[in-house]
């Protein structure tokens, strides 16, 4: 088994912000589609409906970001998404095409809960 990995991997953060901005409302969900695979388009399509990230005020913004590499080529990615006092948990999992492209094959989302004294902004 592989360890989470504390080194950036590039694509990373490049797909949690794309993520973001359509669960946000910032950009529309077909902005993903080539940059998804298999189930992972349509589970961001039901998700994106909800708009689950769209806030009064406050953007949400990416607090922070790891990943674990379950194998060569695949890695899952977890981030924290703040909005004022709020806290939600977004997890995705990407996975690197035969054209070399990092590809993202599934997308969830973790409910709000407030962040403690001092996490919060």
């Amino acid at each position: 088994m592989r360890r989470a990995a504390s080194r950036p991997l590039p694509a990373d953060v490049l797909f949690a912000e794309r993520l973001l901005a359509v669960l946000s409302g910032q950009r529309p969900v077909h902005s993903m589609l080539r940059h998804t695979a298999g189930r992972a388009y349509d589970e961001l399509s039901r998700l994106a409906e909800r708009g689950p990230l769209r806030t009064r005020g406050t953007h949400p913004v990416l607090r922070a970001i790891g990943y674990f590499e379950p194998r060569p080529g695949a890695v899952e990615v977890f981030a924290r998404i703040g909005a004022g006092d709020q806290l939600r948990a977004m997890a995705f999992r990407l996975e690197r095409g035969r054209d070399l492209r990092w590809r993202c094959t599934a997308v969830e989302l973790g409910g709000a809960v407030r962040a403690p004294r001092g996490e919060g902004g």
